[in-house]
């Protein structure tokens, strides 16, 4: 079963939070927007067992980009990662097909917590 997390955030210490919290049990390949992140798709597509995807990135939306990965790759789940705690951002993002969101900040133990419904900790 693929376990590698793609980080895709515009926001530098937003990925290095989550490098943090994450890289100790993960193999992790973090970029900074959805052009790297779907290069990243297409090369590692067979190992990529989650996404995490910033919701509000400059140029794109990220509930836009969420319909692009999942048109294409339908069996990764993506866990959107926003700044925003709205109902309504949830339920957009969930219609789109988003397995979950992590609200920022976030705690550590909320983040594995949400990582583990999804991946085994192969590390």
């Amino acid at each position: 079963m693929p376990n590698t997390i793609l980080i895709i955030d515009d926001e530098e210490g937003v990925r290095e939070s989550l490098k943090l919290i994450l890289g100790d049990f993960y193999p992790l390949i973090l970029t900074d927007g959805p052009e790297a992140g779907m290069d990243v798709l297409k090369e590692n597509a067979a190992k990529i067992g989650l996404v995490l995807l910033d919701i509000k990135m400059p140029h794109t939306s990220g509930l836009d980009f969420l319909e692009e990965i999942k048109g294409l790759y339908p069996q990764i789940p993506v866990i959107m990662v926003t700044g925003y705690n709205f109902v309504e951002t949830a339920t957009e993002a969930s219609q789109r097909g988003a397995s979950g969101y992590i609200v920022k900040p976030f705690k550590s133990d909320d983040v594995l917590k949400v990582v583990g419904k999804y991946l085994k900790n192969d590390k």
